[in-house]
């Protein structure tokens, strides 16, 4: 299997129209290492106006752009880490007792 290389934001019109759904898409993809199964798009969850009405709507798309982001680019910067041998710190914050059960329950 092949690394993945990019991860790109994008925006995708939902169904009403009015709103855009973000969503991060892994070119050529990457191999979950717990479910096996290789990714290539991830929801975000977040929203923005398709058509701002007014400069509320234009903030908040501002300010959801600048998240999306952010997580585009830790999702990237962990990609990049696990392909090339770098020691992943954000890895260290989990729950160590969490963890060893999910070992304990294989």
């Amino acid at each position: 299997m092949s690394k993945c290389k990019t991860v790109t934001l994008r925006k995708r019109k939902i169904k009403n129209g009015t709103q855009y759904s973000l969503c991060l898409d892994y070119y050529p993809g990457y191999r979950d290492n717990v479910t096996m199964r290789v990714i290539t798009r991830e929801a975000l969850g977040i929203y923005i106006f398709a058509k701002p009405a007014n400069q509320q709507e234009r903030d908040f798309n501002a300010r959801m752009m600048k998240k999306a982001v952010i997580l585009r680019n830790q999702r990237y910067e962990a990609i990049f880490n696990e392909n090339n041998g770098f020691f992943d710190k954000t890895k260290m914050k989990g729950d160590f007792l969490a963890y060893f059960k999910g070992l304990a329950d294989r």
